[in-house]
């Protein structure tokens, strides 16, 4: 049986999309909700740890609230490649590899994101791939694995890399692997430049708080790992960060600027 784990900051978004295709799943499950409405909890890492210890499920699912399952079957089909997979750490939806040069061809997953719905750039897969990171917006920790190692609350003492510290730690300390499934799902969220996306965009591409949460990842992580990949990006261990950012910036803009020229000429087409 899987454990559903989902922080919530907003009820109507949570009941609209994650709660919604729980309820015509197929499969038995246990669902863990934390609101933190009120901000009880200052991190995603202490509050899933909360929610975490009193799951009972074999696997421990860690989803956002905006996630829509789409499948009748999701969470069967789930169990099964998860009980297929030796040696498994931590799975999820959408991660990124050590294979390849840069950013986009590194990710793999089957999942779309935004709304309007489309695709994450990179590789789709068909069966589990190892890959190096994920992306916070669902991992599955086996029971078992999450008992003896939960998430770092020190280190990620906000919402952001809680799942990337993970994978490299259940790589480092345990010798587990991390493997993107090849299941699909919609993750919202708005691709609207508003204000508040131009200021971070200015900062770097990125909110302030992951820049600080990415400065003590990469000091924790340095000893062991040359480079930490991410879905936001590809950052050495060895390079100040300040000098990386610029970098990230620039990349970052060149795709939100290329991502409305396709849209554009999508639009174009169709008249």
């Amino acid at each position: 049986m899987l454990s559903i784990v989902c922080v919530y900051n907003d009820r109507e978004i949570l009941e609209d999309s994650l709660l919604k295709s729980l309820d015509t799943q197929g499969s038995e499950y246990e669902l863990i909700t934390v609101d933190n409405t009120k901000n009880a909890f200052s991190s995603a890492a202490s509050a899933l740890n909360d929610a975490g210890r009193r799951a009972s499920g074999k696997y421990i699912v860690f989803v956002h609230q905006d996630v829509d399952l789409k499948s009748t079957s999701w969470l069967g089909s789930t169990e099964e490649i998860l009980d297929s997979i030796p040696n498994l750490g931590i799975a999820g939806v959408a991660g990124m590899s050590e294979c390849g040069d840069g950013r986009w061809d590194g990710i793999r997953s089957n999942i779309t994101h935004r709304d309007p719905p489309r695709k994450l750039p990179g590789r789709p897969i068909q069966e589990p791939e190892r890959v190096q990171t994920l992306d916070e917006c669902l991992v599955v920790i086996p029971k078992a694995v999450f008992a003896v190692l939960p998430f770092d609350d020190v280190v990620c003492d906000d919402w952001h890399l809680y799942a990337v510290d993970y994978c490299l730690c259940v790589r480092k300390k345990l010798h587990l692997d991390v493997y993107v499934i090849p299941m699909s799902l919609h993750h919202g969220g708005s691709v609207r430049l508003s204000s508040s996306r131009i200021h971070n965009l200015v900062l770097g591409g990125l909110p302030r708080t992951y820049y600080q949460t990415l400065r003590r990842l990469l000091r924790k992580h340095r000893r062991h790992y040359g480079q930490i990949r991410t879905t936001c990006g590809v950052w050495s261990t060895s390079c100040p960060l300040v000098l990386q950012r610029p970098l990230s910036l620039a990349r970052r803009a060149l795709s939100y600027l290329w991502e409305r020229f396709k849209r554009g000429m999508h639009v174009a087409s169709r008249r």
